[in-house]
């Protein structure tokens, strides 16, 4: 992996607890994981507020995901508990995926991440922040860091890794879709939708589809995982149900070619 910025995700640096001598940092990690498991179970009663305090309120959530784990409900997060907590990350990048080619390895991939559920939170009062928006874009966050490009490249970059290549090849590392779709303007792989309307073969699973805007200027990003009649399936960051380009989570979505300005970048110099 080129992108390796999750690990930092993975750790705090010891253990937090009511009354301790705890390090905000490591406290705000706690807390944004209890709150991602109570999205992704909801009814857990796992959140309480992202602030950095070790409260009475993140040591009653603290015990209540313990709860669920089946362990001792004591209130206390060191490593091993954090550990847990961020599994869902750790899973969704380091397990490993199946797929004869770079296509199916991306499509995998994207399957894996999307089974995991990754959510953006809003830490103070800025949303697009989290630690999977922070592993998607190398531990920038905050309102102004649309993550979709981030998520796109860290699933090319896991499939990419897995084959022993290197996704800066097709293009560079950015989280900027004017700059990758301009990358393929340069490069010629990058297929504009009016030619894709009238020959969607050009389309295959594990391309890159980019939202245009006005011919140099993209504003959305996500994986094609199918190409149906008139309608790419994808996989897609930083989006939800309406299909956003700056909503919470990935999703997996349903896209019609014919009537939206979809142009494809081909992964095929990869493969």
């Amino acid at each position: 992996m080129q992108k390796t910025f999750y690990l930092k995700e993975l750790t705090i640096s010891g253990t937090q607890k009511l009354g301790g001598s705890n390090s905000k940092k490591d406290v705000l990690k706690i807390q944004s994981w209890l709150t991602l498991f109570d999205l992704a179970n909801p009814g857990s009663g796992t959140t309480s507020s992202i602030d950095g305090d070790f409260g009475p309120a993140t040591e009653k959530a603290v015990m209540n995901f313990q709860k669920i784990k089946k362990l001792p409900a004591n209130g206390i997060a060191d490593s091993k508990l954090f550990e847990k907590l961020c599994e869902p990350l750790k899973t969704a990048i380091e397990k490993p995926i199946a797929g004869s080619g770079l296509r199916q390895l991306i499509i995998n991939a994207a399957k894996q991440h999307l089974a995991y559920q990754p959510y953006e939170l809003t830490i103070n009062k800025q949303s697009n922040s989290g630690p999977w928006v922070r592993s998607y874009m190398d531990g920038n966050e905050g309102e102004p860091w649309y993550w979709c490009m981030g998520f796109v490249q860290t699933i090319v970059d896991q499939a990419a890794s897995t084959l022993g290549k290197n996704f800066k090849t097709l293009m560079p590392l950015t989280y900027s879709c004017d700059t990758v779709g301009t990358t393929g303007l340069n490069k010629g792989n990058l297929t504009r939708y009016s030619k894709v309307r009238t020959d969607p073969s050009i389309v295959k699973p594990g391309d890159i589809f980019l939202i245009q805007k006005s011919p140099s200027d993209w504003y959305h990003t996500g994986l094609i995982i199918s190409v149906g009649d008139g309608i790419f399936e994808t996989i897609e960051g930083n989006t939800n149900d309406d299909g956003s380009h700056n909503g919470n989570r990935v999703c997996r979505r349903i896209r019609n070619f014919m009537t939206s300005k979809l142009d494809v970048l081909s992964v095929e110099s990869l493969v």
